[in-house]
């Protein structure tokens, strides 16, 4: 049977939950923020760990029946559920525990692992300042709090189950090993994430669509040492001269990726599609002036909406060698450096992209020098279609709190798992972000709105209202 008080789940209700618990709902995220869980840095692993326990122990609390930490080859998996009736469908939510570094350190107004309250011109409520208040300790966290939310007013219609890893910033490598071993255990009817962004706090949207992702990191080998530049300087090559050529030749004048093959399967939008995605709200002097940017950038024929999410892109992340302390000292470098990502589009497979950048890097190298790419992750691209029971059920939700109806868009961004949700457990996706493109998540000074975390607890509950009303 449905929850007979099923009725009572209204904006109204949601959002007098929110206000009358809106103190205790922000402290109990920034405890959460306060633990660096940074998957990347072994320096960081029980605090990893440590956050496992606290996101085991907020599920608790929220209400859920079963609360279990399960072990991996890696960083635990915190899984939990709240069956009521095993009759009606099951809303799997997946989220992750983990942050990326917080370097440079030295960028940030206030400590990363310090949360503080600070008011923006974007957010004159006020936002959380603190690594990972956005991605993704306060979206997954909203939540715990939702659900929290429909046990303490008996409604809940229909099942939940939690999934929340503590890889994703680092390929979830693990959450793959998991899935594949417990497909029983996490059988749903919708996945509901929410590790994504909206338009704005006036127009929220849905993302339909994800890149994909192929990361590689190369090395570069000159001489067996570092030498002195003014012995061997001009006679013998240099690694970081050499790299910094090969990289640059990795786009021509219409910045298009030259790698041979690396377009063959990208799918090519239709101008009717083109045009419909050009409809959203969207100021390229806004755009420029929140970046201090004179000009955008990016491949010939392309809007910037497009370039930043139906388009494949190459960029460097990082790249090092030589001398780089305080002062001066004169060496050709033995070796560089650079970490390399790809984004990629739906149809191009991530593990034979990372093949041809492979291929194609080592055959562009001079001889004198030696190459190494060392594949890291990646990840495969995902559209998710708008005519499902799922996305429906978010758009009336969004629409309900925000009084305008959500805008499907495409985003930039990667969550490789998703394409694998979809193969292992045949489950639609559905994402529901709350954050904005100006919370630099991954930069110094990330942050999430107050607004934006409480509207998103008033949000989610009405997810599930309407999907286990549409999907009777």
């Amino acid at each position: 049977m449905i929850n007979d008080n099923l009725s009572i789940l209204t904006m109204k209700d949601s959002k007098q939950f929110v206000e009358e618990n809106k103190e205790r709902l922000l402290n109990e995220l920034i405890e959460l923020l306060k633990i660096p869980s940074v998957s990347a840095d072994s320096a960081y692993s029980q605090d990893v760990i440590n956050t496992a326990e606290a996101v085991k122990a907020n599920l608790e609390k929220a209400g859920c029946d079963l609360v279990e930490i399960c072990e991996t080859p890696g960083y635990p998996i915190v899984y939990g559920e709240k069956i009521i009736d095993k009759n009606l469908p099951t809303v799997l939510v997946y989220g992750h525990y983990d942050v990326q570094p917080a370097d440079p350190i030295e960028l940030w107004t206030s400590p990363p692992f310090e949360p503080v309250i600070k008011k923006t011109e974007i957010h004159p409520e006020g936002a959380i300042f603190a690594r990972g208040a956005c991605d993704d300790k306060g979206q997954m966290f909203m939540h715990v709090k939702a659900l929290e939310y429909m046990i303490q007013n008996d409604a809940l219609p229909c099942n939940v189950k939690f999934m929340i890893e503590g890889e994703e910033e680092v390929g979830s490598v693990s959450l793959s090993w998991f899935v594949k071993r417990n497909q029983e255990k996490l059988k749903n009817d919708v996945i509901l994430i929410s590790d994504t962004g909206m338009i704005s706090n006036e127009q929220p949207s849905i993302t339909t669509g994800l890149r994909g992702l192929s990361y590689v990191e190369v090395e570069v080998t000159g001489p067996n040492r570092d030498l002195h530049s003014g012995l061997y300087g001009g006679a013998v090559a240099n690694p970081i001269n050499v790299l910094t050529k090969m990289i640059a030749s990795l786009h021509d004048e219409n910045n298009r990726i030259t790698i041979p093959g690396f377009y063959d399967k990208v799918e090519e939008l239709s101008q009717e599609e083109r045009a419909a995605m050009a409809k959203r709200p969207f100021s390229l002097d806004n755009y420029k002036k929140a970046l201090d940017i004179e000009e955008v950038y990016g491949e010939s024929g392309y809007d910037t909406n497009e370039r930043n999410s139906i388009r494949p892109t190459l960029d460097v992340n990082g790249i090092w060698g030589g001398y780089t302390g305080e002062g001066a000292k004169t060496v050709i470098a033995s070796k560089a450096f650079a970490k390399i990502s790809m984004r990629l589009v739906p149809n191009q497979d991530w593990e034979e992209i990372t093949e041809l950048f492979k291929k194609h890097f080592e055959s562009i190298a001079p001889k004198s020098v030696k190459v190494l790419v060392k594949p890291h992750h990646g990840g495969q691209g995902y559209v998710t279609p708008t005519d499902s029971i799922g996305y429906q059920a978010a758009s009336k939700a969004y629409s309900d709190t925000f009084g305008v109806t959500p805008i499907p868009v495409r985003s930039g961004g990667s969550i490789p798992i998703v394409a694998l949700f979809e193969e292992e457990l045949n489950s639609k996706s559905i994402m529901m972000g709350f954050g904005l493109d100006s919370d630099a998540i991954h930069s110094p000074n990330e942050h999430f709105g107050v607004f934006n975390y409480l509207k998103g607890i008033e949000t989610i509950p009405l997810f599930y209202k309407y999907f286990t009303e549409l999907s009777k």
